[in-house]
């Protein structure tokens, strides 16, 4: 994983606490449930959704930060029937907050996250924020992938 895709995204001192041309702090209302399978019983985080004015109190707030190469995902989710936000969490011990690693929109970066180590959650993304992505492809426009020419003559058969 790049370096970008490691770092933790939770709002801290020297993050943005407001909406930028590509970054937004929103707040994730998780819940912890417990579910019953049999005799076990085990603890569940969900995600309920996005609260996009954050409260200097709220617990669980991530900045949600768009990359200019990941405009061909951001396309593909926001032309998807339900566009998602995906939330990155570190697998919580039972009892234990988990922490909360990134918020992203790109479902292929998501994808990375998806081992033992870490907890991915995803939830409708709001109107708004799907208003804002639009806009920031808008501002650097839809990335297109660039192959390079073929050689001359590659994929044929030499015919001897």
């Amino acid at each position: 994983m790049s370096e970008k895709q490691v770092q933790a995204q939770p709002l801290v001192a020297n993050q943005p606490k407001a909406k930028t041309e590509n970054s937004w702090p929103i707040n994730c209302r998780l819940k912890e449930h417990e579910i019953t399978a049999g005799m076990w019983v085990t603890t569940q985080w969900q995600l309920l959704g996005f609260d996009l004015v954050v409260d200097e109190s709220s617990e669980h707030v991530a900045t949600l930060e768009l990359y200019r190469d990941e405009r061909t995902d951001y396309r593909f989710n926001l032309s998807s029937q339900s566009p998602k936000l995906f939330l990155i969490l570190e697998q919580p011990e039972d009892g234990e907050t988990p922490k909360i690693i990134r918020l992203i929109a790109s479902q292929s970066v998501a994808g990375q996250y998806m081992d033992g180590e870490y907890l991915v959650l995803s939830n409708d993304m709001p109107l708004p924020v799907q208003a804002w992505m639009e806009a920031f492809i808008g501002r650097h426009g839809e990335l297109l992938e660039i192959r390079g020419k073929k050689r001359k003559g590659a994929g044929r058969s030499s015919g001897q």
